[in-house]
């Protein structure tokens, strides 16, 4: 490891490498797969029938519902939360400062 890197955040090091946003957005995509998945068991929605009110495959469905498979688009997730009778809600907000 780096002497530039001791005393510094991991969220640091993620930038300085260019790899923060990559991780940030596999992080996002895991809580939204885990959200969706989490309703459909509580509202007892089996993925068949998940995938028959999006209008999509099971095949389809398990890409969404997988952490790992990065390409997700809005439109499918905006497809899922609509079937589960839910809504998206998307908010920005500001990047604390690095530390000095």
């Amino acid at each position: 490891m780096k002497s530039e890197y001791i005393g510094s955040s991991f969220e640091d090091f993620l930038r300085e490498e260019g790899l923060y946003e990559e991780v940030e957005a596999a992080a996002i995509k895991k809580v939204i797969a885990c959200m969706i998945e989490q309703t459909m068991q509580e509202r007892h929605v089996s993925k068949t029938d998940m995938a028959r009110r999006m209008g999509t495959s099971r095949t389809q469905l398990d890409r969404l519902l997988d952490p790992a498979y990065p390409s997700v688009t809005l439109a499918t997730i905006a497809k899922a939360a609509s079937a589960l009778g839910k809504k998206i809600s998307i908010s920005f907000g500001d990047i604390a400062p690095a530390n000095t």
